[in-house]
C-alpha cells in the first residue's frame, strides 16, 4: 500500500506491506484524511526535540475492513469509524491512572498517539474509533483532531464559570481550529468577537456566524470599546503574537485558553508580573478530547450544528504543495486528502 513517510524532514511516498492488525486494533480503510497544522510543524521541524522522521498524519476517516483478537466487542467490519483524539491521544491509553480516570487521558504514562494516517491503510487502537451516522460525510475528517479539539476548548468556558452569553474571543478564527471553534462557541450562546488577519477572512469568519469579526491589528481597540474585555480569548494562533493579542484582550478575571503551538524559534510567551497581578487571569491549555467529546462532536454535526469547511481536496502526492499553501495562509478551513493511493 502508499503511505507517506517523513524522512529527515523530506516527504516521500512509500510502498509499505499492509499492517496487521493486533489485539483490540481494527484495520482501517482511510476514505479522507484531514491535514493539520501540527502535521506542518511536525515536516518543517518547528519544534525543538520533535523528530523529523517517521509516519506522518493523524486526522481520518475510514472503513473498518479487518479486526485483531478482542476488537469485535468494540466495532464491526464495515463500519465507517473516524479516528483520532488528536497526534498526542488516541493510540492507547490504560484507563486506570489518575490521568485516565479523571477524563484527562493524553497525560497517562502509558499513552500512545496516533501517526500514520498519510495511507492507504492504517491499524488503530479499536477503543478510540467513534462509529459515523451516514449524514456525517468524509468531509468531517478532521473533527477527528481539528474539531475535537476545537471543541474542547470551548467545553472549558462552562468549566471555568464563563456562562452563555458572554463575549469571548477566537484568535486565528479563520484557521483549521477557529472556524470550529466560533461554530460551537456560537451554537453554545456566546458572543463570539473572530480576530484574524484580512477582508476575505474577516468575511469568513462573520459567515460561521461571529457577532463581530475584527482585524488583528485592530483587535485591542475594537474589543475594548465594545465589551471593555472579553470573558475569555481562545487562542488558535500558531505564532506568539497570537497569545500576546488573546490575553491583552481579556478583562480582570478573564480566562485564558491555549491551544495552537507555535514554532519553537517563536521563542517563550512570556507575562509581566504586574500586568498579571491587574487581569487576575486564570490560564489553561485545551488539547484534543476524549471519546465521549469525539461522540458528542458528531452528534452535533450529525445535527448540522458543525461543519468543515474544506478549501483544498488533494491527492498523497500532493501533501507538500498543500503544506506550502497551509503556511503561506492560502486557505480558510481545512485541506483533505481524498486520495491516498496516489
Amino acid at each position: 500500500m502508499k503511505a507517506m513517510r517523513l524522512e529527515d524532514g523530506e516527504l516521500h511516498i512509500r510502498d509499505v506491506p499492509v499492517p496487521e492488525p493486533g489485539p483490540e486494533e481494527a484495520l482501517v480503510r482511510i476514505t479522507s484524511a484531514g491535514v493539520c497544522h501540527s502535521d506542518l510543524h511536525l515536516a518543517r521541524g518547528d519544534w525543538a526535540g520533535v523528530p523529523r522522521t517517521g509516519r506522518i498524519g493523524h486526522e481520518a476517516i475510514g472503513v473498518v475492513t479487518a479486526l485483531g483478537p478482542g476488537a469485535e466487542r468494540l466495532v464491526n467490519a464495515g463500519d465507517r469509524v473516524i479516528l483520532g483524539l488528536g497526534g498526542a491521544g488516541g493510540g492507547y491509553w490504560c484507563g486506570a491512572c489518575e490521568y485516565c480516570l479523571s477524563g484527562r487521558p493524553r497525560h497517562c504514562a502509558r499513552g500512545k498517539g496516533i501517526l500514520g494516517t498519510f495511507a492507504e491503510q492504517f491499524a488503530v487502537w479499536a477503543p478510540s474509533l467513534v462509529t459515523l451516522p451516514d449524514s456525517v460525510s468524509d468531509d468531517e475528517a478532521s473533527l477527528a483532531c481539528g474539531g475535537l479539539t476545537a471543541y474542547g476548548a470551548v467545553k472549558k468556558l462552562l468549566r471555568h464559570q464563563v456562562l452563555p452569553g458572554r463575549p469571548v474571543a477566537v484568535i486565528g478564527a479563520a484557521g483549521g481550529l477557529g472556524h470550529y471553534a466560533v461554530q460551537l462557541a456560537t451554537e453554545f450562546g456566546y458572543e463570539v468577537i473572530g480576530v484574524d488577519v484580512g477582508k476575505e477572512r474577516l468575511d469568513f469568519v462573520r459567515s460561521l456566524g461571529a457577532r463581530l469579526a475584527v482585524d488583528a491589528a485592530d483587535a485591542r481597540e475594537v474589543v475594548q470599546q465594545e465589551t471593555g474585555g472579553v470573558d475569555a480569548a481562545l487562542v488558535f494562533s500558531s505564532r506568539i503574537a497570537g497569545f500576546n493579542l488573546g490575553f491583552g484582550l481579556l478583562r480582570p478575571g478573564g480566562l485564558f485558553v491555549a491551544v495552537g503551538l507555535p514554532p519553537t524559534s517563536d521563542g517563550p510567551f512570556s507575562i509581566n508580573p504586574f500586568e498579571f497581578f491587574v487581569k487576575d487571569a486564570t490560564l489553561v491549555y485545551s488539547a484534543v478530547g476524549t471519546v465521549q467529546d469525539m461522540r458528542e462532536l458528531v452528534a452535533l454535526a450529525a445535527a448540522g450544528k458543525v461543519e468543515s469547511h474544506v478549501s483544498r481536496r488533494a491527492k498523497l502526492s500532493e501533501l507538500p504543495s498543500v503544506f506550502d499553501d497551509l503556511e503561506a495562509g492560502r486557505y480558510l478551513g481545512r485541506a483533505l486528502l481524498t486520495d491516498l493511493a496516489s
